[in-house]
């Protein structure tokens, strides 16, 4: 039974309803500042903590539940007579529901006007330690978090429900747990803010789960999609469904390699995606000339695939989607007219839209290994910065140039080793995840059919033989971009001048496994 109340809130959704119930039944509620003042505005009969354990909140608000009739109310154990008779001696009221949530330290450090002291400002303290010891004494203290517990927790009381052990132990679970973000939030703050602690001793991670998989990779495994807590560019987790069945697991990692290769371009761009590498990128004038020509370069391979445009999708470019069998429509937003049509006309297309195009190199990296997780920084460069040192006789023409570094874009999103074969602002030929480099340029040169004959090549590390380059010849490729460092660089260049063709190194690797 519930007699005394706690409530604390920063985000006030939904309290002055719970409140409301709880005054109803004759329950006593202590609250503090802003939460005290909104319960008393509706009517609402509460007890300032400050009144109730005999001092003010001090300290510019740093100070007002840190205080033993607060925490000795929560932790008391009712099951003992040495804490009851403590309680009693010290005038202390059993507190029998916590209502809490915590200052908004995640809202406030993603502004960009951000001021430090204001981020340390809303560091809370008190809130934490009532969240704890609720949580801790579960078996007599209903501890709240969540405001979609609100209308649960209120009900029961309203009925007079016995509350059973296994609920308090889920709502101390997800206090816990609310606890350990929060406080995870606030070390990889900091830790962003010094250089030194960016990979610190000890990693914490905090991501919150959006929904529950059908299943994993394959039937067999059970699998879940979840978020990161912070986010700070346009990406699949924060993209919006407008139609389709719900994405599967290989559907998210499909989708996600789409969409961060497609946000490498400026002009109209479409990629073709299948089990996470391309199978088509084009740049165009316009997004339907950008779509026509990737999806062109292999629609076998394309059955099934994963599509995904950096302009709108217009009603025209949904029209040429009959008959082609494409799993996901990724797009930043859609012409009127265009959702309706794929609607009418394409039953199995999962249909996303993203919102604006934008890009971060905040954050890591993260890839799971049995036992452990590597971490990584994302600091990929931009092409257009690197400095491309022309190492051959012939050096590369302007058109050349724009089509290496298309090229380049692409290869950065492809699974090593891998070459790339383009012209005119096309990959027409992917060699990719391949144990040797010659054996992605053969693949690059089958694929391309002799599309890419007077293009480029862009190769994800050097080329550490000169066969690779002879390959390249063969199909007619004119001009490479490669990272270079090789012991055999000089036998790589001497074979690019005895064909004729133009080689640059980035000095930049794209390894990616």
């Amino acid at each position: 039974m519930v007699k005394t109340a706690l409530i604390s809130v920063s985000n006030k959704e939904g309290i002055v309803e719970l409140a409301k119930v709880l005054a109803k039944l004759d329950v006593e509620i202590l609250s503090t500042g802003g939460t005290s003042e909104l319960l008393k505005k509706n009517g609402i009969k509460v007890t300032d903590v400050s009144s109730y354990t005999g001092f003010p909140e001090m300290m510019s608000g740093r100070v007002k539940t840190l205080h033993p009739k607060i925490h000795g109310g929560i932790l008391a154990l009712r099951s003992s007579k040495e804490h009851l008779e403590a309680a009693k001696k010290h005038g202390i009221k059993l507190i029998d529901l916590v209502v809490v949530n915590l200052y908004p330290f995640k809202e406030t450090i993603m502004r960009e006007d951000l001021h430090e002291d204001e981020a340390i400002e809303q560091i809370d303290i008190g809130g934490p330690s009532m969240i704890r010891s609720a949580a801790k004494n579960f078996q007599d203290v209903l501890v709240v978090v969540d405001q979609k517990d609100y209308a649960v927790v209120g009900e029961m009381l309203r009925e007079g429900s016995a509350i059973g052990e296994s609920f308090r132990k889920a709502l101390a679970t997800k206090a816990f747990r609310h606890t350990a973000k929060y406080d995870t939030l606030i070390g990889n703050y900091l830790s962003e803010e010094n250089d030194e602690e960016k990979y610190p001793q000890t990693l914490t991670y905090s991501a919150e789960k959006l929904q529950d998989l059908r299943y994993g990779e394959n039937p067999h495994q059970k699998a879940a999609f979840y978020k990161d807590e912070l986010i700070f560019e346009s990406c699949i987790p924060t993209a919006k469904q407008l139609w389709g069945k719900e994405l599967s697991y290989n559907n998210i990692l499909d989708s996600d390699a789409a969409f961060e290769l497609i946000k490498e371009f400026k002009e109209p761009a479409c990629a073709v995606i299948k089990h996470a590498n391309p199978c088509g990128v084009a740049e165009r004038n316009s997004i339907e000339g950008a779509f026509a020509a990737a999806y062109g370069v292999d629609p076998k391979s394309a059955f099934g695939c994963i599509l995904a445009l950096n302009r709108d999708c217009t009603k025209k470019l949904a029209e040429e989607l009959k008959g082609k069998f494409v799993e996901v429509l990724i797009a930043p937003s859609y012409e009127k007219g265009a959702v309706e049509y794929l609607k009418a006309n394409k039953k199995d297309l999962r249909i996303i839209e993203t919102g604006p195009l934008t890009k971060s190199q905040k954050g890591f990296h993260l890839k799971k290994v049995v036992g452990g997780v590597l971490v990584q920084s994302r600091n990929w460069p931009d092409v257009d910065s690197l400095e491309l040192r022309a190492v051959t006789k012939r050096k590369p023409n302007a058109q050349e140039i724009e089509d290496m570094k298309f090229a380049w874009k692409v290869c950065k999103h492809t699974k090593s080793n891998s070459v790339i074969f383009a012209k005119d602002k096309t990959a027409y030929g992917l060699g990719v995840g391949q144990m040797s480099r010659v054996d992605s340029s053969i693949i690059a040169a089958y694929k391309s059919a002799g599309r890419a004959k007077g293009g480029v090549l862009s190769s994800d590390a050097f080329f550490p033989f000169r066969d690779g380059v002879d390959e390249a010849h063969k199909a007619g490729i004119k001009a490479i971009i490669q990272p270079g460092g090789s012991i055999r660089d000089q036998e790589v260049i001497d074979a690019a001048n005895d064909h004729g063709m133009s080689m640059v190194f980035t000095g930049v690797r794209l390894f990616r496994h």
